[in-house]
């Protein structure tokens, strides 16, 4: 039960900016220096939340191990979150490239940076039903 209270704690400032599409436009700011550091704060928030949750999955995961004498998921959620990483990084670099180097290119990459790590909570999350 603590667990479960723990990631709800965790994990209750995501619900309320998952109902948005663009990380961007849940900033309220007149400047992109504004909407800029309202994002980046987002993304912090974000990265701490999948960090939060890949505990949780992890834990789960060792578990799960140990209870089947395998060791088989851990080592999978592992690779998963490295393959994650990887397709996050390259995917938003792409995304910022279509900005053509214009000022919203940073923007452009933390907005799709939050929002594939606003996914990956969900998936490491629903890991663990």
């Amino acid at each position: 039960m603590k667990k479960l209270a723990s990631i709800c704690l965790g994990l209750g400032l995501l619900v309320t900016s998952q109902a948005h599409a663009d990380p961007s436009m849940e900033c309220s700011g007149g400047s992109q220096v504004e909407i800029g550091d309202c994002v980046r704060a987002t993304e912090e928030t974000v990265n701490k939340t999948v960090e939060l949750a890949l505990g949780f999955a992890m834990d789960s995961a060792k578990e799960l191990d140990t209870v089947t004498g395998r060791e088989v998921a851990a080592k999978a959620l592992t690779a998963s979150q490295q393959a994650w990483s990887g397709y996050r990084d390259a995917h938003c670099e792409y995304v910022g490239s279509t900005f053509g180097g214009g000022s919203g290119t940073g923007i452009a990459i933390m907005s799709c940076r939050v929002e594939l790590g606003r996914q990956r909570v969900s998936s490491l999350m629903n890991g663990l039903n």
